[in-house]
């Protein structure tokens, strides 16, 4: 199931305060249906974040011991394939502990064969039930993307290979004369696009999402805020 389409009240994070700071489990319930534990996930993906927003993180699942009971594997709950931006670690503005998240990040989250291989190793060998794309406001790759289309700028070297790999969002994304407001359109595109683009590129991650429940998440990562929106 591809999870698209406008934001709701239910998709954003605002407001999302202790009622939702739920107990999590170090793994899902073992009975639980594929649908139920992309649900699972996601509520608990979702508090994480509204304690990291308000600054009540609980930094779970980072001791010693517990650092060394994932020698032998990992299983973690979620596949986040987000921007490399510094200001973006899934780990922590989800507020989840070692293990818990297998984390793919590229600048703007431009799909490659590497990209989209090791998304497919995460639903296909490690069995998570949601894939969470993960955009972020004022990324620097879609504003430079939106340079390039408009003409105020060169980009040039090997990241020049990222701008025009954004380039189709920018001329997606429908005209606005404020340049913020355009940004963040850009950057909701972004996510979009990438969203549907990989289980297009990928048969093993649209098996998953066919046969076995398993649920793309289309958020948006607010810098000022901390909270994520889900569209």
């Amino acid at each position: 199931m591809l999870a698209l389409g406008t934001a709701t009240a239910a998709g954003g994070l605002a407001g999302v305060g202790a009622r939702t700071a739920l107990a999590e489990p170090t793994s899902l319930s073992p009975a639980a249906s594929p649908s139920s534990a992309s649900s699972e996930v996601w509520q608990r993906l979702r508090a994480g974040n509204a304690r990291f927003a308000a600054g009540r993180q609980r930094w779970p699942r980072q001791d010693p011991a517990h650092r060394r009971s994932l020698v032998e594997g990992q299983d973690p709950v979620a596949c986040v394939l987000g921007c490399a931006d510094s200001r973006v670690p899934a780990e922590l503005l989800f507020d989840q502990g070692l293990g818990d998240l297998f984390t793919v990040r590229a600048v703007g989250e431009v799909l490659d064969d590497a990209v989209v291989g090791s998304v497919e190793y995460a639903v296909e060998h490690l069995h998570v039930p949601v894939v969470v794309v993960l955009g972020h406001s004022r990324c620097g790759a879609v504003a430079a993307a939106i340079d390039l289309v408009q003409g105020r700028s060169e980009v040039t070297g090997s990241v020049s290979t990222v701008a025009r790999a954004i380039e189709a969002t920018v001329r997606a994304t429908p005209a606005d004369p404020d340049p913020q407001r355009f940004l963040a359109a850009c950057v909701r595109t972004q996510t979009a696009r990438v969203a549907e683009e990989l289980p297009r590129r990928s048969p093993a991650i649209r098996a998953a999402l066919d046969d076995h429940g398993v649920e793309i998440v289309v958020g948006v990562y607010d810098l000022a805020s901390g909270l994520v929106t889900r569209y």
